[in-house]
């Protein structure tokens, strides 16, 4: 998987949720996963998640780092579990300092205070990614804490985070090849 974290400033939308976005924002072609730091708004009529688009809900922070990862031939079942896998990294990473983290599902919150905002899509050719991080949660529309609160710096964060995501699709692609077949 190639990876890369990009030092410009990005803002998100919800519309680079979309195949191309990740090459057209850092060249990176194939699966690959960028991360990035910027503004995040995403209006409701721009969320993928129906249930969230229903109830009328939006997404916003002053400041998130991001990932939006690329799976070409990827079923929306396996990109679920790969974004699952993403969080569960961030989760062990912050875990490492923070005894205040936790997990539901696809949300991570540190102290009760909800940190992340995380979809899996369909897209023609596979399946996307995006993983939102509060850096500064002003604007969120729920009780939000950010990684400036939490002494942490968003590109350090998201460079060990790509790597950890790397290595481990690369550990269970190989998990795959050293196994025979049972009947």
């Amino acid at each position: 998987m190639n990876v890369m974290v990009v030092d410009h400033e990005i803002p998100y939308t919800g519309r680079e949720l979309r195949s191309g976005w990740v090459r057209e924002a850092s060249g990176l072609e194939g699966e690959a996963a960028v991360g990035f730091v910027g503004p995040c708004r995403v209006n409701n009529e721009d969320l993928v998640d129906m249930e969230d688009a229903e109830a009328g809900t939006f997404i916003e922070a002053e400041l998130m780092a991001h990932v939006l990862a690329e799976h070409p031939g990827c079923n929306i079942a396996e990109g679920v579990l790969r974004q699952r896998m993403l969080v569960c990294l961030l989760c062990e990473i912050l875990g490492e300092r923070f005894k205040g983290v936790q997990r539901s599902g696809d949300d991570v919150y540190y102290d009760g205070r909800k940190l992340t905002v995380s979809i899996a899509a369909p897209s023609p050719g596979g399946c996307m990614i995006h993983l939102g991080i509060n850096v500064r949660p002003e604007g969120a529309p729920v009780p939000a804490v950010g990684l400036e609160a939490m002494g942490l710096d968003p590109h350090a964060l998201l460079r060990r985070l790509l790597d950890d995501y790397d290595r481990e699709l690369r550990s269970c692609a190989h998990a795959q090849t050293k196994v025979r077949a049972i009947s």
